[in-house]
């Protein structure tokens, strides 16, 4: 059982608490090359220091900021991986799968059954809503977006999916011994770490429904699978596909995308139907496919 596998006598909740802390230290370190060039900027450029996360996202060329961004993600990873082995004595295929191995068919799976939607829904939603949107499409820029967002999102989606539906998961399975709370913490926390986003300032706290709902689908889909693979292919699908088919002013991430949200944000149906009906329909489809069996026992 998955949960089970980080279950250990010595693995105690301080531990994940320690871990934690220096999974966090180990990011800060990995924002140094961004630091470096906000400096660099406000000595040499004579730029003022950005007072906030949209200042920060328009202080360099989107690419630029895109990857300095996301470089902290490529150190994180590592860090995780090494506190796994280092402080918890664990593999890092028991924080990932029940598995003898990484299933990577679940991993692709997931991210094209995503990725088909995300693009479908952007499609219909152009088709039906024009004046919504700008024609952002520059195909130098563009391409250089996609190397980066190819080689470089599926490390930043991967630390989040470590951290909250592996390590995290297991931690407060090791606190509580049981499903449901790992579950539900895990989730919260999840929702919560978006509370910086510039989409809740926009959108308002409506927001969180979304945010909790979704990381509370990867959890299940993780409890349900017994391991990470749907979840790791779903995240970066949702990043990877957002990230270089649409963008706005007040997004997370700025990009040169085909298409840019010109559109005032509203919190509408569009935070309530994935969460209460695609959702649903996936964990329908994933049930089916992989022939899900006990969910009372492995959710709760």
């Amino acid at each position: 059982m998955f949960l089970e596998q980080g279950i250990k006598v010595e693995n105690n909740f301080v531990k994940y608490i320690i871990g934690s802390l220096l999974i966090i230290a180990i990011s800060f370190i990995g924002q140094l090359p961004l630091l470096v060039a906000i400096f660099y900027n406000i000595f040499v450029n004579g730029k003022k220091y950005p007072s906030g996360n949209e200042e920060l996202m328009h202080l360099f060329e989107p690419n630029v900021t895109l990857f300095l961004i996301l470089i902290p993600s490529v150190v994180t990873l590592f860090g995780i991986f090494y506190i796994i082995r280092k402080v918890h004595h664990q593999t890092v295929l028991s924080v990932t799968t029940t598995r003898k191995s990484v299933d990577w068919n679940r991993v692709f799976f997931s991210f094209l059954i995503w990725a088909s939607f995300t693009i479908l829904s952007i499609v219909v939603t152009y088709y039906l809503n024009p004046e919504d949107f700008e024609v952002n499409f520059n195909l130098g820029p563009f391409l250089i977006l996609v190397v980066i967002g190819t080689v470089l999102i599926p490390f930043q989606t991967t630390v989040e999916e470590y951290v909250f539906r592996g390590y995290l998961m297991q931690g407060f399975a090791n606190l509580s011994k049981n499903k449901w709370f790992p579950l539900m913490m895990t989730s919260l926390i999840f929702g919560m770490m978006h509370l910086a986003n510039p989409e809740v300032v926009k959108m308002g706290n409506i927001i969180f429904v979304y945010y909790i709902g979704t990381g509370l689908f990867l959890g299940i889909i993780t409890l349900m699978d017994e391991g990470m693979e749907l979840a790791l292919g779903f995240h970066a699908a949702n990043n990877l596909i957002s990230a270089i088919l649409v963008t706005s002013d007040w997004s997370a991430f700025q990009t040169h995308s085909i298409l840019k949200d010109v559109s005032e944000p509203m919190a509408g149906f569009d935070i309530i139907i994935p969460v209460f009906v695609i959702y649903p329909i996936l964990l329908f489809i994933f049930n089916r496919k992989y022939h899900w069996t006990n969910w009372k026992q492995k959710l709760i």
